[in-house]
């Protein structure tokens, strides 16, 4: 099995507020995340697709393919928005990197398939700081 991936960069802004919450309960429990005026983080994101190489190619997935793919279904929707009001797949839903990476996911899975007969979607890695990310594989693994 090959692991390939593909990293990206944008920037986006959110809030981490549960709206059944009192002000003081969300300030509680995400602290400055629940900021009513927004914060902003400077995201990385590495999308791995697992697979076997292609006899002809040599490939598991084209990369640029990966990479086109990436911006046009993820990329350009989050770059310099809101992720709690600009974002339609995250319309309704807190805007944690947790949440966020779930909704990547259910966006890139099947996409995938349309660029490569040879891999899957193995893992989404989100970078909300240099030291703060989360690492998604898919329901039930």
């Amino acid at each position: 099995m090959i692991y390939v991936s593909r990293k990206e960069h944008f920037n986006a802004a959110h809030k981490l507020y549960n709206p059944n919450w009192s002000r003081e309960r969300n300030e509680q429990v995400f602290g400055p995340c629940a900021n009513e005026n927004w914060h902003g983080h400077n995201f990385d994101m590495i999308v791995t697709v697992a697979g076997v190489p292609d006899p002809e190619t040599g490939f598991v997935v084209d990369l640029k393919k990966l990479s086109t793919l990436i911006r046009k279904e993820i990329i350009e929707k989050v770059d310099h928005k809101n992720l709690n009001l600009d974002v339609d797949f995250m319309k309704g839903k807190l805007a944690s990197c947790e949440i966020l990476v779930m909704e990547m996911w259910k966006i890139l899975e099947p996409a995938i398939q349309t660029i490569t007969s040879n891999g899957r979607l193995y893992s989404i890695k989100l970078y909300e700081t240099p030291r703060n990310f989360v690492e998604y594989f898919g329901e039930g693994r």
